[in-house]
């Protein structure tokens, strides 16, 4: 009698059953623990053709055996709720729907691309600046119409209406403050002479209101920490993609900002042995207004 080759039943079993009931997934290193059959929710979606496949190693993980998928890990909670519930549910004032679309779209998740499309639309009609669904700032069309109207009072009406206009610009940009800050370090000589390494700069830090700090440094501006931020909310966890002090004035004077404070504080971490060069560090602010 032929006795049964228990590798054989071992590899059967593996391809009738090759992924277990709870998943591990890593999106772009944030970790995700869901369910096989919410993977497998929507039909011809990308995750179902990879959680549908015969054997499951011929996907990648990563070094803890969990599945790797190289995307945004942040936007992914809302490509997995979708899959769950079939609805979409944003934060108030979400600042990263193009680039949801954009993962629903790599997804294979046409219901959520459409869902997504209408607010996207609507975003642009009213223009890229994020500042405009601001509820505490008003409008500068309103502002405009009122300087035009009373410039009607005024005498000599053309030179009268120039000025009004002129002054409705100026009133078109929201005033507040901006705070960037930065920790450096320097070295420091027996005669307080040399500065071999003077102001390194890692990081620059801005803190104040979303909407002025996205105003005035744009695409530069690094929100990874804190990317559901509403726009008339304040934040002290963006920083920006450079690292010249310098580079952040010009964008400040150029929006109209100007310095009104600062102040620093050092530290002396440690002495050299050899040279008796001490290894200062520092953080530095600087506030900035703008009327």
């Amino acid at each position: 009698m032929a006795l049964a080759d228990p590798a054989g039943c071992a590899q059967g079993s593996e391809d009738s059953a090759p992924f277990p009931d709870i998943i591990e997934l890593n999106v772009g290193g944030q970790v995700y623990i869901t369910r096989h059959p919410t993977l497998l929710s929507v039909p011809g979606s990308l995750l179902w053709h990879m959680f549908t496949q015969k054997n499951s190693r011929s996907l990648a993980r990563d070094s803890k055996g969990r599945f790797f998928v190289d995307r945004d890990g942040f936007l992914f909670r809302y490509i997995l709720d979708f899959m769950r519930d079939r609805q979409l549910v944003l934060p108030e004032h979400f600042p990263e729907r193009g680039r949801l679309q954009r993962e629903a779209e790599y997804f294979m998740l046409p219901e959520l691309v459409k869902l997504l499309a209408p607010k996207l639309s609507e975003q642009n009609s009213l223009g890229d600046d994020p500042c405009q669904s601001d509820p505490e700032e008003p409008s500068p069309g309103v502002d405009t119409a009122r300087s035009l109207g009373a410039s009607a009072a005024l005498p000599g009406g053309a030179s009268g209406a120039s000025g009004a206009s002129g002054a409705s610009g100026a009133e078109g940009r929201r005033a507040g403050f901006i705070t960037i800050g930065y920790r450096g370090s320097y070295t420091l000589g027996r005669d307080s002479q040399t500065d071999a390494k003077f102001r390194r700069v890692a990081r620059i830090m801005v803190c104040g209101k979303t909407s002025l700090a996205k105003e005035v440094f744009g695409d530069t501006l690094n929100e990874s920490r804190d990317p559901d931020r509403p726009p008339e909310r304040y934040t002290s966890r963006y920083y920006l993609k450079f690292t010249f002090l310098e580079q952040a004035f010009d964008k400040l004077a150029d929006a109209g900002f100007h310095m009104v404070a600062c102040n620093s504080t050092g530290t002396c971490a440690f002495a050299h042995e050899q040279t008796d060069d001490r290894i200062w560090t520092s953080y530095t602010e600087y506030v900035f207004y703008r009327e």
